[in-house]
């Protein structure tokens, strides 16, 4: 109310209103008696117009009718008019009842007023509802040199259902400083249409005269999917406007929780990937995550942890955490207890190698569920240390699923990688070895799976953080080869399709999730250097260093001759657990993991090789 004081819109208000409630009580008697007051109704009138306007007035201000800003009259607010006049002719008539008994006084009268005082009050707020919205939706045309250069007029490129959102999020919040003026939108069936108001004004070609001819001082791109060539296609006409764009977040993020609608923020290289948002069968997630203990390995990484966010979002009933890395540990249980808000976890600080630890740990806490995201995945790094691509990828990896089949876990999800397919180095091997321990355990009541997917956006062995810690130095920007690609997705949408292939499995099956088209590093580069805001090979050099260590140009998801179907879900395959022999396979994978064990614990590089070879068959380090 202070506020309000302080406002000379709020006088205006006030005074408009007072002269519609003594014209509405006047108006009153004028129909009552055909035009044709009696002396003791104009008696009557003036008698009772001081009472009328106080009593009106009272019951507005008293209900917060002056609070709002009428530009933004909506039907709630005309509840409310309804609601105030039908109140406030309630206490009128209740005066007159007490101080003149009614005698000589039209009931009309009060009936006609009540009716016009909403008519009029309401159709005062309509019109000049009405009036903002045709000023800024129809009339904001000015010559480039008279726009104000600090503006906040919006353009919106895309009129869909993320389009509208954003145009309602708004006009309805006071927290956004932008004003929607108009949509872009190739549909052309959309074109010379409006959304709450706003026109529909053209399509992506049509942006630079749309700039030309109207006053925009910001663009807001709110497209719920597109393509990355799309969205390529986008931010590169945004580019040309000199104008500065912001997106709406993916649609993931939004249902995730992790951000709300208004959260509109600068355009990330994750924008211009172009993957859709995953569909989960949240029902079957729930049956075996809601309510159950779940073990998370390798918690404190990339994948890991986002396992974990998206696992508390089906409310377990405990979430053990195991990981070698003090600061991941801690740092994945401060985001579990401060900003997500789960108490229910046991932090286990000890590596997945350590059998004792991980016996005590499933026979305290008996896992429903575990998903196994620890391993070390740096190629080069793992290629000089090959030793610890055994000890740690391989034999941890069995350490857990021995502790896993000797505690009757119900599900175990290995996290592998597309690097296991026809592997060139150490790293990729071992973890198509981890692939292959599940043969050991054909027999095993637990139902062991792995899910084989690309690179993650980010992660922390990504090649974008790289590439911006470059830009931001200058450059250069580092590619090992003009035609090197890889696979990419998010982590969320990598962990959310984790948890969907585990209700999927029935034993030993290599699940695959579908990674789109794979992405020249050298584009990435480029495609980073151009989102902020630089050129490349003018303003940021991109150089070129040659293959590391085990690298190779391609990578792969699938071995040729693999028997690979699709799943119910579109996004993720299947690779047929394999049947044949698998007794006799079992025990001859036992005898070579045993060498390449001592091989390890002698830190013997060449035999550890070597006895890879032995164990994969595709393992080429010609590439």
């Amino acid at each position: 109310m202070i506020n309000n004081l302080r406002n000379a819109n709020f006088y205006m208000m006030v005074i408009l209103d007072l002269c519609i409630f003594a014209l509405a009580f006047y108006a009153a008697y004028l129909f009552r008696f055909d035009f044709m007051l009696p002396k003791y109704a104009t008696i009557q009138f003036l008698e009772l117009l001081k009472y009328a306007v106080i009593i009106k007035f009272s019951v507005f201000l008293g209900l917060g009718l002056y609070r709002g800003m009428w530009r933004y009259t909506g039907l709630r607010d005309l509840w409310h008019i309804l609601e105030a006049t039908f109140l406030q002719s309630l206490i009128l008539v209740t005066l007159v009842l007490y101080k003149f008994g009614f005698d000589g006084f039209s009931r009309g009268v009060f009936i006609i007023d009540w009716m016009l005082t909403i008519f009029m009050a309401g159709g005062v707020r309509v019109l000049i509802r009405a009036f903002y919205s045709y000023h800024e939706g129809n009339s904001l045309q000015f010559a480039p040199a008279s726009c104000p250069a600090d503006g906040h007029n919006a353009l919106i490129i895309g009129a869909g259902r993320a389009g509208e959102k954003v145009a309602r999020e708004i006009m309805g919040s006071g927290q956004l400083r932008f004003k929607p003026i108009g949509f872009i939108d190739n549909d052309r069936s959309k074109r010379g249409r409006t959304i709450h108001g706003i026109p529909v004004l053209g399509g992506l070609e049509d942006l630079p005269v749309i700039i030309e001819n109207r006053c925009v001082n910001n663009i807001l791109i709110a497209i719920a999917e597109a393509s990355g060539s799309q969205m390529r296609s986008i931010i590169d006409a945004c580019k040309t406007t000199g104008l500065p764009y912001k997106i709406l977040p993916g649609m993931d993020e939004i249902i995730n929780g992790k951000v709300g609608i208004k959260a509109l923020r600068d355009v990330s290289y994750q924008d211009l990937l172009g993957r859709s948002q995953v569909q989960l069968d949240t029902t079957r997630i729930s049956q075996y995550i809601s309510g159950k203990t779940v073990l998370v390995t390798g918690c404190g990484g990339s994948i890991g942890s986002e396992l974990v966010r998206q696992v508390v979002r089906f409310n377990p009933a405990k979430l053990i955490l195991i990981d070698a890395s003090e600061a991941n540990l801690y740092s994945i249980q401060m985001e579990l207890h401060h900003e997500l808000k789960f108490h229910d976890y046991v932090t286990v600080l000890g590596s997945v190698q350590n059998s004792s630890l991980l016996d005590r740990t499933f026979g305290e806490h008996k896992p429903h569920t575990v998903f196994h995201a620890a391993a070390y995945k740096h190629v080069p790094m793992v290629e000089r240390n090959p030793w610890q691509a055994v000890n740690n990828n391989i034999c941890g990896t069995k350490k857990v699923m021995t502790a896993a089949d000797k505690h009757g876990v119900d599900r175990f999800v290995i996290v592998s990688t597309d690097k296991a397919v026809r592997p060139t180095n150490i790293m990729g091997a071992s973890k198509r070895v981890t692939e292959l321990l599940m043969r050991l355990f054909h027999n095993s009541k637990t139902t062991f799976m792995a899910v084989r997917f690309g690179n993650v956006v980010g992660s922390s062995g990504s090649v974008v953080p790289l590439f911006r810690r470059q830009i931001e130095k200058g450059g250069p920007v580092t590619v090992t080869h003009p035609n090197v690609t890889r696979y990419f997705m998010s982590i969320s949408e990598a962990a959310q399709l984790i948890l969907q292939a585990g209700v999927m499995a029935k034993g030993g099956e290599i699940f695959i999730l579908e990674m789109g088209m794979p992405v020249k590093i050298a584009d990435m580069a480029r495609d980073l250097i151009k989102l902020s805001g630089k050129k490349p090979d003018k303003d940021i050099e991109i150089i070129f260093t040659g293959l590391r260590e085990g690298e190779k140009l391609y990578e792969e998801l699938i071995t040729e001759g693999e028997d690979i179907v699709s799943t119910e879900h579109e996004k993720i395959m299947v690779l047929k657990a394999e049947e044949n022999d698998i007794e006799a396979y079992a025990a001859e994978l036992n005898n070579l993991l045993d060498k390449m064990a001592e091989a390890a614990n002698n830190f013997d590089g060449e035999k550890v090789r070597v006895i890879l070879h032995e164990t994969v068959a595709e393992f080429d380090e010609e590439g």
